[in-house]
């Protein structure tokens, strides 16, 4: 199994000090987010939990889906989600030159904007791994580069699902970026944690909104 941290420590926050791994308030507010999609079936489902719950979301998404998916995009957008870039062909920072990486970044960008008809100001890095020199220069076009601090984990298919129940609920607090991901990868995990997390977060008087 990879390693990753399912909640990310103050030491971590204050060295990357630069990206926005959380969003503290004083209205009990959280923030779900989910990457790598749109994704046929599995968004179109995570679409009707959030529509039920009445909660909106933030969708970092990967260029290439929209490209193949621009209706199940739209829909996105049309239920009132954030959404935000996440690379063309979903790029590890730290594997691709930084040109390479910058590239990518903008394909995603140009497709964002072709499909929507605004250019996109967040932004998540794949893996969460990104070069400091990328990171410098996507804020410089703009973007706000977003992290996390509750990982789901629900992508490892290695862990049972009710472990990536508890991963949410177990460490979740006021301004908490929660990541999930609208992929088949995911989908066994999501399709039992989300509900779950969700009904559980909002008996603790937690209240849902995007990233702004």
């Amino acid at each position: 199994m990879s390693f990753y941290w399912i909640k990310t420590n103050t030491i971590i926050k204050r060295y990357f000090s630069n990206y926005i791994w959380d969003i503290p308030n004083k209205q009990d507010c959280i923030y779900l987010t989910f990457d790598d999609g749109p994704t046929p079936e599995i968004t179109d489902w995570v679409l009707k939990v959030l529509k039920e719950e009445n909660i909106k979301a933030t969708f970092f998404c990967i260029g290439k889906n929209i490209q193949e998916h621009p209706l199940l995009f739209q829909q996105v957008i049309t239920e009132g989600h954030a959404i935000g870039n996440h690379t063309n062909n979903h790029f590890n920072g730290w594997k691709n030159k930084d040109a390479v990486y910058l590239d990518n970044t903008e394909k995603c960008e140009a497709i964002i904007k072709s499909n929507s008809g605004k250019s996109p100001h967040l932004f998540r890095p794949p893996y969460g791994r990104i070069k400091r020199k990328q990171a410098k220069i996507i804020k410089e076009k703009g973007y706000e580069i977003i992290m996390w601090d509750v990982l789901s984990a629900d992508f490892d298919t290695q862990i049972s699902p009710e472990k990536c129940l508890n991963n949410v609920i177990s460490s979740v607090k006021t301004g908490s970026i929660i990541v999930f991901h609208d992929s088949v990868k995911a989908s066994k995990n999501l399709k039992f944690a989300l509900p779950k997390a969700i009904h559980y977060l909002k008996q603790k008087g937690f209240r849902f909104e995007t990233i702004p």
